[in-house]
């Protein structure tokens, strides 16, 4: 798995660019499911959640006070088993309404849109988080906080056990939030908002939420967006 990784850090290198300002006051990882269990409207609550969360007012508010700096950075990238991995986002820095706008137009236009995963389509969270690792060694500058989003709709059921990952990223200083979408998926025996809350999300303050609905999405997320970027308590 380390050599893996490896390599993947020098794929992720060779499509990312720097970002428009390499100190910010958090540095956010999205990272989103495109397994098999992710249809075309599954996918596509994601990918327009994500574009609309980013340029809802009070995103844009948290993002201005935020911290001392006014800014934020985030990368999106979509995963599913070992190895499978595509990066939609590059770091980029979120300071403005406009800078929002031209990433959420980036995410629609190129996130994935449930068209089926062809190869390693199983669930790896412990992948994900591994890979979000890289990412934030490979940020050209200073977060003071460093957070992980994971949007799944199934388990870890494959690659190393997330435990072993998750443990890495929180000695690390890194806090892993998540989605559970929804809290019970068919074929998925466990209830996914306790799997999460249990195995996954983990650092100062973390929390996983589950929408109620596909239209709940865009509303949760921005919800969790408004607590990791004021560094607030969840408000249920």
């Amino acid at each position: 798995m380390g050599a893996l990784l490896a390599r993947l850090t020098a794929v992720l290198a060779a499509s990312a660019c720097p970002a428009y300002a390499t100190n910010v006051d958090t540095a956010i990882v999205f990272a989103v499911d495109v397994s098999a269990s992710i249809d075309a409207a599954t996918a596509d609550m994601q990918r327009q959640g994500h574009a609309d969360a980013l340029v809802a007012p009070e995103v844009i508010a948290a993002i201005a006070r935020g911290g001392s700096l006014g800014c934020i950075a985030i990368t999106y990238f979509e995963w599913a088993g070992p190895g499978h991995v595509r990066t939609v986002l590059p770091w980029t820095a979120i300071c403005s309404h406009g800078d929002a706008q031209a990433a959420a137009a980036i995410i629609r236009r190129d996130g994935d849109s449930g068209r089926g995963c062809i190869r390693n389509c199983s669930t790896s969270i412990s992948f994900a988080i591994d890979l979000s690792g890289i990412l934030f060694e490979r940020y050209p500058g200073h977060a003071e906080r460093k957070v992980i989003d994971i949007s799944a709709n199934g388990t870890n059921n494959d690659g190393l056990p997330v435990a072993f990952s998750r443990l890495r990223a929180l000695r690390n200083g890194y806090t892993i939030n998540a989605i559970a979408m929804p809290a019970h998926t068919r074929g998925v025996a466990e209830d996914l908002t306790d799997y999460f809350a249990k195995n996954v999300i983990g650092g100062p303050g973390a929390f996983v939420v589950s929408p109620d609905s596909v239209g709940d999405y865009a509303d949760a997320l921005r919800r969790k967006l408004v607590v990791e970027i004021s560094s607030l308590a969840v408000a249920e």
